[in-house]
């Protein structure tokens, strides 16, 4: 009977199966690399054989993720809301690693204070960072994933990208836009081999809420509010969620969410359940319209 070409033939009785192969080297390109979950990311992939284009605002902090790993960091200089330098950093990571397997779009800050808080220019400066830093990233890069035909884009979202809290809103305003704009974009370039995945983290230990956040003046207003706020104790760290992202990376069939960290479960998924059980009570009104 001939050979069904579909079917992995089964090992001869003399030979021994192969052991599984090792994930192949992948080359990165990590924005906000300088410190925190961009750098836990740089460093897990650096570790593991990877080599990294490495971008951050200012040169220096990357020297020594240079002097660590010498050769298989490519330090670039890099703001994100520039999108001639996004361009321009792309192709000298492409030139230098060859491909580009992996895009971490990491580059974020915090925006902290309540809707009525915030100025528009605060808003606006948020949206320019956390959502178009991403879109100049994604349309510098997309070229090169698609002449490759493979390639990850892994979107660094928020626990607040799918729920929002109270003096959140503008962070969770660029983070809901960043889920819907990825949404897409795997629709759109599935056909060409790309995967997207949005990475959901709750509370990480970094410095999101100290030194990189920025915060809108306060009105007495609101401050019981602000004293009944819930700060969840605990966080993920750094490398614990870098982790997740190499895992997601190294799947044959990456998710296009994750939420990662407890306290990120903990939260969406009854606020999502909620969300699902909402619709459905109204869902016959809503239909009424036709």
């Amino acid at each position: 009977m001939a050979a069904d070409p579909l079917r992995t033939p089964e090992p001869s009785a003399t030979t021994a199966p192969s052991p599984p192969s090792a994930p192949t080297a992948r080359t990165w390109f990590v924005t906000g690399a300088s410190r925190g979950l961009g750098r836990a990311i740089a460093v897990a992939a650096l570790e593991r054989g990877d080599r990294v284009a490495a971008t951050a605002r200012e040169l220096a902090a990357l020297d020594d993720l240079v002097a660590a790993h010498g050769d298989a960091v490519v330090p670039l200089r890099l703001d994100v809301t520039d999108p001639d330098q996004v361009r321009a950093a792309v192709q000298e990571a492409t030139q230098a690693l060859g491909r580009l397997d992996v895009v971490v779009n990491n580059a974020g800050y915090g925006l902290f204070g309540t809707v009525e808080e915030i100025t528009p220019a605060q808003l606006q400066a948020q949206l320019d960072v956390n959502l178009f830093g991403v879109l100049h990233v994604t349309q510098a890069a997309l070229p090169v994933l698609r002449a490759q035909g493979s390639g990850h884009i892994v979107q660094v979202s928020s626990s607040s990208g799918v729920a929002a809290w109270p003096g959140l809103g503008g962070y969770s305003a660029s983070k809901w836009a960043l889920e819907g704009l990825s949404e897409s974009l795997a629709q759109e370039v599935a056909g060409f081999g790309v995967h997207v995945t949005l990475v959901e983290p709750g509370p990480v230990d970094t410095a999101w809420r100290d030194a990189s956040a920025v915060r809108a003046a306060q009105l007495p207003a609101y401050d019981a509010l602000r004293a009944a706020a819930w700060h969840p104790p605990g966080s993920s760290s750094p490398a614990d969620v870098a982790r997740v992202v190499l895992a997601v990376v190294d799947a044959d069939e990456p998710p296009l969410r994750i939420l990662v960290g407890d306290l990120a479960a903990d939260a969406v998924l009854p606020i999502t359940e909620e969300r699902v059980a909402a619709w459905r009570r109204w869902e016959a009104l809503g239909r009424s319209a036709g």
